[in-house]
């Protein structure tokens, strides 16, 4: 396998202001984004900055594109690795490939995002077949936080942060949650949506207690389906 080809360089380009976030994890990754621009200033006076980042909570509610849009504020490229595609049978190996690809985003001072950070992360009291290869594999990813350099990025994401282990969670300074969002911040949203077409935004009824993700997917649906038949009504009337 060459663990290259799992690491996607995603060039897609998201502001940090187009993302929904609660104000405390707002000005949480604005100060990071300050600490990395005086970076050079801050370890004069032995000042690291934070640079390990975990984001947890319901999946499809903002935590890839947070991780995007950090990267653009940055200005840092970002790979994107989902954990999933990578766990090994023989888990030697993916602590090998693990570790060439936290060399890599070293290296080029670039932000690494981990997706379903939990497939490695498991607290290393585990029900797992193989107790002491898993215990290995968490003490591998222990070592390689502890040493990423300050010039890159660490995000890490996960939907269960109660089963990662308390001696990994400790190692990212900022973690911030992502909860549902309220009925407030998904009208703000549906606006934001409806926008391109606003006449479509009293025909589809708002949907709440959904993800931002869900929501996304379900007035994309319903547009695209009465424009379809908006256009087949044309196309099927006396010219």
């Amino acid at each position: 396998m060459n663990v290259y080809d799992l690491v996607i360089a995603d060039k897609e380009k998201i502001a940090l202001e187009d993302v929904f976030l609660d104000d405390l994890s707002r000005r949480k990754l604005q100060q990071l984004i300050k600490e990395h621009r005086y970076i050079q200033e801050l370890s004069k006076y032995g000042l690291p900055v934070s640079n390990k980042i975990l984001l947890h909570g319901y999946s499809g509610c903002g935590k890839t594109t947070t991780a995007k849009a950090l990267a653009t504020a940055l200005e840092k490229p970002i790979y994107v690795l989902n954990l999933s595609n990578l766990i090994s049978s023989r888990i030697g190996e993916t602590s090998q490939h693990i570790r060439q690809v936290f060399d890599k985003a070293g290296r080029e001072k670039a932000v690494l995002f981990l997706d379903e950070f939990d497939q490695i992360g498991k607290a290393r009291i585990s029900e797992e077949k193989d107790v002491g290869e898993m215990r290995r594999l968490v003490n591998t990813i222990i070592q390689l936080i502890d040493y990423f350099p300050d010039e890159a990025v660490l995000i890490a994401a996960t939907n269960h942060p109660e089963i990662l282990d308390t001696a990994i969670i400790r190692r990212f300074q900022l973690r911030l949650a992502f909860e549902l969002p309220t009925n407030v911040q998904l009208d703000a949203y549906y606006d934001k949506l409806f926008s391109p077409f606003p006449h479509y935004d009293v025909v589809v009824p708002r949907l709440y207690r959904i993800s931002y993700a869900e929501a996304k997917d379900y007035v994309y649906d319903a547009v695209k389906s009465l424009l379809i038949t908006a256009l087949e009504k044309n196309e099927s009337s006396p010219k």
